[in-house]
């Protein structure tokens, strides 16, 4: 089963987004490694003075291996403080239901 990784980290998301932009030949490289360790999606998001990181990896083991032999450092936000990676059994299930505009989710 896979697991998701997520991971949140507090700082100056400007700072964030430069970094992203300084070196787009490193990240193009670092895709197709991750794939090939086990990373099955990524993305990242931006929220008010934080980033987050979702991962989708084939399993724990793959994610845990795959940065431990790699040595890749978190986004860097300005942050001293190394963010909390949390892991998580995924459960992911497509819906063929469309939720309309009137309709709404919400976590309990």
């Amino acid at each position: 089963m896979s697991v998701l990784v997520t991971l949140k980290i507090n700082g100056d998301t400007d700072r964030f987004r430069r970094f992203l932009g300084s070196d787009p030949d490193r990240f193009a490289a670092l895709a197709p490694e991750a794939r090939a360790a086990g990373c099955v999606h990524h993305r990242f998001g931006v929220g008010d003075g934080f980033v987050l990181v979702i991962d989708e990896w084939e399993s724990a083991d793959a994610f845990q291996t795959f940065f431990q032999t790699t040595r890749r450092s978190p986004p860097s936000c300005g942050t001293p403080v190394h963010p909390r990676r949390n892991l998580r059994s995924a459960s992911l299930k497509r819906s063929t239901r469309q939720i309309s505009s009137s309709q709404s989710t919400t976590n309990g």
